[in-house]
């Protein structure tokens, strides 16, 4: 996809590898390594590029971690939202975001700080990173463990109700099986319920307990008899009536999708309105708006988030031409009862897909760094299907694949192929770009005008890390 007219080309400064320095996640002191380059300005067919090859910015600082030298390998993953469906925990919390702008009710429970994504780069770039309460993607928001049990009540709550008639009739059933063991006439039998001696039993004066699942069972097997009367009520109709056109009929026991719980309609006296905004902010990427891409263009967003006219988080996409990626989120503390860290990249994942309707190549959802010798940042996994990059080949590898390697080992080539190397390895310098003295020429020209001591060991350097079509487009400041 070539740059749009009138964009500035890509200009960058590359900082050669940096020194070990404090590791952000395992708090080594000396165990983190990475390479950069600050943008003066970027495409955003560059930056796609770029984090195809493992890079990823904070504000204009780019980098790349040394992977199989940092203590804390950072693979980039992206997810696959046009197969995407929310497991249960998501689910949990769109439900709970749903029950607390409706009925304004919540549970807190026993929830805890979510994990952070902020330290990633605390020492990395040090004065160049965002030092902001950061949750989901690696440069990202809180996506809280323990959320399993914040609304642990509220499925109580929806499976008691759900239970209360056929769990009466059928235990009433279960208590005459019990009366009729002697096999005597039920009229026959009179039972006077006692308590139970201590270890001796449950007390037969309370109706026997039912498992979850067993209610599970029980209700699925009611909506199965449902659907064969039904079936056999329209096939009776449609002997009688004149043919027409099939319908479609609704499936039962269809998986919700994550627009289904997003985007469910409020009732008129909700307890609470959530809005949202979105706007171009700040960034070395340059606004691009072409015909063929999506309705709001590509670059930089801000996405706000607000409750009763009240903003209670923030967060920074950035929407190239592949993919959604997800920069970063902070948020008003009060409101992490809502786990937005979760929910916004829920609803990231559906803007994607929203994306994708009218820009067919935009599928996927970036969600930065996966950590796998970081425990507390595994959660990104749970977002599937997803992909690692392989830190050699820099091709996709389904994060299935990936695991039992990385079980074993911190740094994994994830590529099987023993044969396959990275296609976009420079082979030779002569037409990586430059700017020098504020003229564009080939590196080539660029060696015969310098003055001092050859930089071509940093030059190759930089130009291995960001392949062949970025350095032949880029241009490369050189002072």
């Amino acid at each position: 996809m070539a740059a749009a007219l009138g964009t500035s080309p890509t200009i960058v400064e590359y900082f050669e590898g940096e020194d070990f320095y404090r590791c952000g996640y395992c708090k080594n002191e000396t165990g983190s390594r990475s390479n950069g380059m600050w943008a003066h300005s970027m495409t955003v067919q560059d930056y796609q590029a770029l984090i195809d090859r493992g890079w990823r910015r904070s504000g204009k600082y780019v980098y790349k971690p040394v992977m199989n030298q940092t203590c804390c390998p950072q693979y980039t993953i992206r997810c696959r939202p046009l197969h995407f469906q929310p497991s249960k925990s998501h689910k949990k919390v769109l439900k709970k975001m749903f029950k607390f702008l409706s009925k304004g009710e919540f549970s807190r429970g026993n929830n805890e700080e979510e994990p952070m994504d902020s330290q990633m780069d605390d020492a990395a770039v040090d004065d160049f990173v965002l030092k902001s309460k950061l949750d989901i993607q690696s440069d990202h928001r809180p996506l809280s463990e323990d959320y399993n049990e914040v609304v642990e009540s509220e499925v109580k709550e929806k499976e008691e109700n759900l239970e209360t008639k056929e769990t009466k009739e059928l235990n009433q059933s279960h208590a005459k099986r019990e009366k009729l063991g002697s096999g005597e006439p039920s009229r026959s039998v009179k039972v006077v319920p006692s308590a139970p001696k201590p270890g001796k039993g449950a007390d037969l004066s309370k109706p026997p307990c039912r498992k979850a699942k067993d209610i599970r069972k029980e209700r699925k097997r009611q909506k199965l008899i449902l659907k064969s009367q039904t079936d056999k009520l329209e096939g009776s109709q449609i002997q009688h009536e004149p043919q027409s056109l099939p319908s479609e009929k609704p499936k039962l026991n269809q998986p919700k999708s994550v627009e289904d719980f997003i985007f469910d309609t409020l009732p008129e006296d909700a307890a609470h309105q959530l809005e949202f905004t979105r706007f171009l902010c700040s960034s070395p990427l340059e606004a691009e708006n072409p015909p063929e891409g999506p309705d709001c263009g590509y670059g930089s967003f801000h996405q706000q988030y607000w409750l009763d006219g009240k903003i209670i988080a923030v967060g920074v996409i950035d929407v190239l031409p592949y993919c959604v990626s997800s920069v970063y989120l902070y948020y008003d503390p009060d409101y992490s009862f809502l786990s937005l860290g979760v929910y916004s990249a829920l609803r990231e994942i559906a803007f994607t897909r929203q994306l994708h309707e009218k820009t067919f190549q935009l599928s996927y959802y970036y969600m930065g760094f996966y950590i796998h010798s970081c425990p507390k940042m595994r959660y990104k996994g749970q977002y599937r299907p997803s992909d690692l990059l392989c830190p050699e080949t820099y091709v996709w590898v389904p994060i299935e694949q990936c695991l039992s390697a990385l079980e074993s080992s911190k740094y994994c080539r994830f590529n099987q192929d023993t044969k396959a190397v990275d296609e976009e390895r420079i082979k030779e310098l002569d037409q990586l770009r430059v700017l020098y003295k504020r003229t564009v020429m080939p590196y080539n020209i660029y060696k015969k005008r310098q003055k001092g001591p050859s930089d071509e060991a940093i030059v190759q350097q930089y130009a291995d890390l960001v392949g062949q079509t970025c350095s032949e487009r880029m241009l490369l400041f050189r002072s």
